[in-house]
């Protein structure tokens, strides 16, 4: 009786540490699927911040300027927001506005770098995108 009990329990011992090996050796593999999508966000970033820089409004990621057929904004570098004219904020909402949603966070770091200041009334919506860009991400 003794030696069926241990026969039993070494069973399920084995049964048990089988089972673990198993499922922790298979959470490392991907499927096609899974390393297809892997492949495309790292072709969109590098993935060794954990923001990516396309999706970061802090100008300390990066200290490059890009400009995105906006020159005539610079016109308002220095200038506080307070001070901007109905003309001025229409300026920023028809750059803005043509904007692909993945441009947003590096328009505005650009902006910052540049010393240009976002009117108030279109500063939620330019955080709405950024914010739905991480999301989906």
């Amino acid at each position: 009786m003794l030696a069926v009990c241990i026969i039993i329990g070494a069973i399920l011992v084995l049964g048990i540490t089988a089972a673990l090996v198993s499922r922790y050796t298979s959470i490392g593999k991907r499927t096609k699927e899974e390393e297809a999508k892997a492949k495309k966000v790292d072709a969109e970033c590098c993935g060794m911040h954990e923001t990516c820089e396309k999706d970061s409004l802090l100008t300390g990621v990066s200290r490059k300027i890009e400009y995105y057929d906006d020159y005539e904004l610079d016109a308002y570098k220095g200038v506080p927001c307070e001070e901007y004219d109905q003309t001025a904020v229409s300026t920023f909402e028809e750059v803005f506005y043509t904007l692909q949603s993945d441009e947003v966070a590096g328009w505005v770091r650009s902006l910052c770098l540049r010393g240009i200041e976002l009117p108030q009334s279109i500063r939620d919506e330019v955080l709405l995108v950024v914010s739905e860009r991480r999301i989906q991400r």
